[in-house]
């Protein structure tokens, strides 16, 4: 299996040199930009297993940056961002992002994120069982990596596909916060609640007849989510 090509994309030059030699040196191909408009200009022309990406920078910010990503490819991004508020991680992840980490960090976090954001995704990819599972109008074909709604293939990142599959295996249990972290994410989570808002949020969207009253995925106060047939 070739090495992941990263993509690196900071304004703050010893930081992106930090993130890329702690990268290169345990194996990883890494490009660089120093924000956004460069950023493109380098996802468009190679093929990249990952973007590591800041929130704030000149010319193209990494809000912008993530969505006009997200407009052509399903490639996981981390967001780095030194803005701790949660409505600042609940609009990078609406933009389409996988992860984040607030600055400072340290490199053994990095490492930790960069390796669950890829075997989520190569799971994904990888998984070749013809596994279908049918719940109501909810059809996730695991061979093909697709999820159909009511007859119509509802487009969905590795991240979203692997909870909601995670859901439907689980039809009519409550699942904890903690244990949907640790299956989906990896163990490396289970403390990332907002995490679970925004992504059950998103599936809410692309699943459900009515969002604002949902049929399929359901909250349990306090405890986590279940999904109902």
């Amino acid at each position: 299996m070739k090495s992941p090509t990263v993509l690196v994309v900071d304004d703050e030059k010893p930081l992106r040199d930090f993130v890329r030699r702690n990268l290169e040196v345990r194996g990883f191909n890494v490009l660089t930009a120093s924000n956004g408009l460069e950023a493109m200009a380098i996802f468009n022309t190679q093929t990249i297993d990952l973007v590591i990406l800041d929130i704030m920078m000149p010319h193209l910010d990494g809000l912008e940056t993530t969505r006009r990503i997200r407009q052509s490819s399903l490639v996981p991004i981390i967001i780095l961002t030194a803005l701790g508020e949660e409505a600042d991680k609940v609009r990078a992840f609406d933009m389409g992002a996988d992860d984040y980490l607030t600055k400072p960090f340290g490199i053994g976090e990095l490492l930790g994120r960069v390796k669950a954001v890829l075997r989520r995704t190569r799971w994904s990819e990888t998984n070749t069982t013809d596994e279908r599972i049918v719940r109501g109008e909810i059809c996730a074909d695991l061979g093909r990596h697709e999820v159909t709604v009511r007859g119509q293939v509802i487009n969905l990142t590795p991240t979203e596909f692997n909870l909601l599959v995670h859901l439907m295996r689980n039809t009519g249990k409550v699942l904890s916060h903690r244990s949907i972290l640790q299956n989906v994410w990896g163990p490396e989570y289970g403390e990332e609640a907002e995490y679970l808002r925004v992504y059950m949020g998103r599936l809410r969207q692309k699943i459900e007849a009515d969002p604002l009253h949902p049929q399929y995925l359901q909250t349990e106060r306090g405890v986590g989510y279940r999904f109902e047939n």
